[in-house]
């Protein structure tokens, strides 16, 4: 039976991931549990990544005042301007990305553990709380039929969305000032139109896949408000 379960190109990523999950729900015997514990287990693992990219963000807030000088000092000299900024950048050992590359290097794990998830038998009939089938949308029944809705309402997708808007926040106050007004204008787009793009994604993803997600943003508000009480 295993071998007729392909996890497609990340085969070599997605088999381990189910292994651990397998290893995880002999041990606590709920699936369920066993998502959280795995999303813990690899929030873990990428944490110094992490703690990387904030430290660079506190950094980043620290030259916000030279960074407005040399702002000030090249005007529309785009070139030089640039020039500058990434030799201030260089002198105080600031990535720049670094913000991007926790998601970045996360998201081959989120593939294959969506491959998992879904190509696996195991995880069809599986409950946790309200959740009666961890290989479907979570489907809670409505007393009545709602235009654009349906007879049923998937509650942990808008569990996820209002988590990411919070998300969103923190993440806004710990790049603090060190972000230009036009950033700041963007931030706020984002604040609300990346929780909602993400809600419509995963509305109708299996439940367990959102449950690993719900985890993840957070621990993702833990990590960034521990950080931005330090700094």
């Amino acid at each position: 039976l295993d071998l007729v379960v392909d996890y497609g190109w990340l085969t070599v990523v997605a088999a381990p991931l189910f292994w651990l999950l397998q290893f995880l729900y002999k041990w606590v015997g709920n699936w369920g549990v066993a998502i959280i514990l795995l999303t813990v287990i690899i929030k873990a693992v990428f944490f110094p990544v992490s703690a990387a990219s904030y430290k660079s963000m506190a950094k980043m807030k620290l030259v916000t005042p030279r960074m407005t000088k040399l702002r000030e000092q090249y005007g529309n000299d785009r070139a030089r301007l640039n020039q500058a900024m990434m030799e201030l950048y260089k002198t105080e050992k600031i990535n720049p990305l670094g913000g991007c590359l926790p998601l970045l290097l996360q998201m081959p794990i989120f593939v294959a553990l969506y491959q998992a998830l879904t190509k696996s038998i195991d995880l069809r009939g599986a409950n946790f709380l309200w959740i009666k089938d961890l290989s479907m949308p979570d489907a809670v029944p409505l007393p009545v039929t709602l235009p654009m809705v349906g007879d049923h309402l998937n509650i942990l997708p808008l569990v996820m969305v209002v988590l990411m808007v919070f998300q969103q926040k923190v993440s806004t106050k710990v790049m603090g000032s060190a972000v230009t007004e036009e950033q700041k204008q963007q931030q706020k787009m984002m604040l609300v139109m990346m929780p909602v793009m993400f809600g419509f994604i995963f509305y109708n993803m299996p439940s367990g896949m959102v449950l690993y997600w719900v985890v993840n943003t957070l621990l993702t508000i833990v990590e960034q408000s521990a950080i931005l009480k330090k700094t």
